[in-house]
């Protein structure tokens, strides 16, 4: 079976403009398909359409054709905020306007898209019945940001929407970070515990614990995979020690208690903490579970949609272990896929889920938010930890640590984790 690269891992390229400038025909040009319905009613997309695909030589990309950010009435607001919520996880935008139209609503989205320090292409659509004005041309050339002339509806110009995309691929697609394998020497070995329950998909693994064994594999590593219940007669065979034990974050309880305290240990969630986010940034949000107090509201963020099981991690375990932690109620309130509240300062916490279905852009954007607002983000593994009290372990194999002891709990350390 074909393995297609996940959706996380792909550049992801949005597609912006006013309704009815033709962003639908020219995602359709880029993929020579029809992937969005074209109109010329104005308001025919809806909700963002993503079309996955393999482009040569940038490799699997997902193109994203948002409605008009111009919708007007109460739909159209609904759909016009869909669309912003996509601005969130774009590595690379592409600003549609007719040839003939540019003002200041075109500005402020290239503004925006610079302010959030993205790659920007305007694409001067149906140049056959304007021309683009020169003196925008040439500020926009100013600022760095790549002109392209375009008839979508012939596919004219695209080939040259090609070639600005390859130039504008950020470096952080091309050179994508390792998950662990620069945590090990080459040649070197690395355990992965990894639990077989409910959630787990039937004859298959979860994306992490996939991703890692790949990663591992590419630069020369070795990697022994077992159960939870395995580890103790698994490290017991080896001739010496792993470079590296990495777990599920629910079973941090037990392989904590049966790897020896010279092997550095983490998780698979830490890991992509690091991978698909900011990880000093977010052993900062775990330290902060310390300031929770009885009463406070926590936002529970996962990336996929799925049919919570019984003791489910989300809904149920980390919960129960902040509550637990804190010694009294909190108050818990679940977003999933693409649903990130805009206001966040009625909480005191956000807990994030791995994030191994979204792209980094989207992880940081949500890190960036809770930043602004003063409002300490997490992510599973890391506060699984802290609640267990061995966060200073797990973090230690990324050179992480805190700056002071903690005098007390209502004074938490800020850490130093120059990881």
């Amino acid at each position: 079976m074909v393995q297609v690269t996940p959706k996380g891992l792909r550049l992801h390229i949005g597609i912006f403009g006013r309704r009815n400038v033709g962003k639908s025909s020219l995602l359709n040009a880029l993929t020579r398909q029809t992937s969005s319905i074209v109109s010329d009613v104005a308001g025919t997309t809806t909700d963002p359409v993503e079309k996955v695909m393999e482009m040569l030589p940038l490799g699997p990309v997902v193109f994203i054709d948002t409605a008009g950010v111009d919708d007007i009435g109460d739909l159209g607001a609904l759909r016009a905020a869909r669309t912003r919520q996509v601005f969130d996880r774009t590595e690379l935008a592409i600003v549609v306007a007719a040839a003939g139209e540019w003002n200041a609503f075109e500005e402020q989205l290239v503004e925006e898209f610079r302010a959030r320090g993205l790659p920007v292409i305007v694409v001067f659509n149906k140049r056959d019945l304007a021309a683009p004005d020169a003196a925008v041309v040439g500020r926009l050339e100013q600022q760095r940001v790549a002109v392209v002339e375009a008839v979508a509806a012939e596919r004219v110009g695209v080939s040259a929407l090609r070639e600005a995309l390859i130039r504008a691929c950020p470096d952080e697609f091309l050179q994508s970070p390792p998950i662990l394998s620069d945590l090990i020497p080459p040649g070197e070995l690395a355990v992965l515990v990894v639990p077989i329950d409910k959630e787990a998909p039937k004859g298959r693994l979860i994306l992490p614990q996939v991703q890692a064994i790949r990663d591992l594999l590419d630069a020369g590593c070795q990697a022994l995979v077992l159960r939870e219940h395995e580890l103790r007669a698994g490290l017991s065979r080896l001739t010496h020690p792993p470079a590296l034990v990495v777990t599920d974050s629910q079973a941090f309880h037990k392989v904590a208690a049966e790897t020896p305290p010279d092997v550095p240990l983490t998780s698979f969630s830490i890991l992509f903490a690091r991978f698909k986010g900011d990880l000093p940034e977010l052993a900062r949000g775990a330290y902060a579970i310390d300031t929770l107090r009885p009463g406070d509201r926590v936002l529970i963020a996962e990336a996929c949609s799925h049919h919570p099981i019984v003791d489910d991690i989300g809904t149920e375990k980390i919960p129960r272990w902040l509550r637990e932690y804190v010694g009294g109620e909190l108050h818990f309130d679940h977003v999933q896929g693409h649903d990130f509240p805009q206001d966040l300062k009625p909480y005191s916490l956000v807990v994030h889920c791995g994030a191994c279905v979204q792209n980094r852009r989207e992880v940081l954007s949500r890190i960036a938010r809770c930043r602004s607002q003063g409002v300490p983000m997490t992510n599973y593994g890391l506060a699984i930890a802290f609640a267990l009290g061995i966060i200073d372990r797990v973090l230690a194999p990324f050179g992480c640590g805190r700056a002071e002891q903690r005098t007390d709990k209502g004074a938490p350390a800020r850490p130093e984790v120059p990881c």
